[in-house]
């Protein structure tokens, strides 16, 4: 494979599994040098150690974006080892969706936190180091990619908050945009439809409402995203891709 991205960093969030997971992996591939961070300190070891063997570099991180001094944190120890960061994937999140009456509070909030709360922290702080990073860079460019929902495009019920962040994340995600492309930060935005992660199995019952309302369909790969986020990340510096949506082919 070729090494796209040699000598660039990487950072991706919700690295433990699923969509971060399989960026993660692909990135490095290409020849990122990869910080995985997520508060699952063991995942993180073992996906480290395959990269590693596959003639990689990865750093582990691990840490809880939702709090802010956390997050900084990943910023300020990735520029520490290696000096410079090039791409941030913002892939951490949380489905908690179901009735609105018996859903607990708290499963609203840690959606919110995890989200939006996180993305927002972990992206003011890396937001000076990818400005300083452009005029460095052999590509002249650098990345947000930020993980949302085909559930930020359409609101449906049961789903108000999850809906709510995803909206907010793909909004965002265009304001900064606009905000950055003159600086050549690129900022895209990701919108997958049902993918075979650990997403569904965060709160019973989701899966179930899934099909209730689209019926059975054959789930997209968390690898499927990871080519898309690669696909933005080593597109040329002229190139800015500003949102992907990508939906199972059965999923209305």
């Amino acid at each position: 494979m070729s090494k796209h991205l040699e000598h660039s960093v990487a950072i991706i969030t919700g690295a433990s599994s699923g969509i971060g997971q399989a960026t993660a992996k692909r990135l490095a591939a290409s020849g990122a040098r990869v910080v995985l961070v997520a508060r699952r300190a063991n995942r993180l070891e073992v996906l480290a150690e395959e990269i590693r063997d596959g003639g990689g570099a990865a750093k582990v991180i691990a840490a809880d974006i939702t709090r802010a001094a956390e997050a900084s944190g990943v910023i300020a120890q990735t520029i520490a080892e290696f000096g410079r960061l090039d791409t941030l994937i913002n892939a951490a999140g949380v489905m908690l969706n179901g009735p609105s009456i018996e859903s607990p509070l708290s499963e609203w909030d840690q959606m919110v936190d995890v989200n939006l709360r996180g993305l927002m922290y972990v992206t003011k702080a890396a937001l000076p180091h990818l400005l300083e990073a452009v005029a460095s860079s052999p590509r002249q460019v650098v990345d947000v990619v930020n993980v949302s929902s085909v559930a930020g495009r359409f609101a449906a019920a049961q789903v108000a908050i999850y809906n709510a962040t995803k909206f907010a994340v793909t909004a965002a995600t265009e304001a900064w945009r606009q905000e950055f492309t003159k600086r050549n930060v690129r900022f895209s935005v990701i919108e997958p439809g049902a993918t075979a992660t650990e997403l569904f199995e965060q709160k019973s019952g989701q899966w179930e409402g899934f099909t209730s309302i689209f019926g059975e369909v054959e789930q997209l790969h968390a690898e499927d995203i990871a080519d898309a986020a690669h696909y933005i990340v080593c597109s040329p510096r002229r190139v800015a891709i500003n949102e992907i949506v990508i939906r199972p082919t059965d999923q209305p």
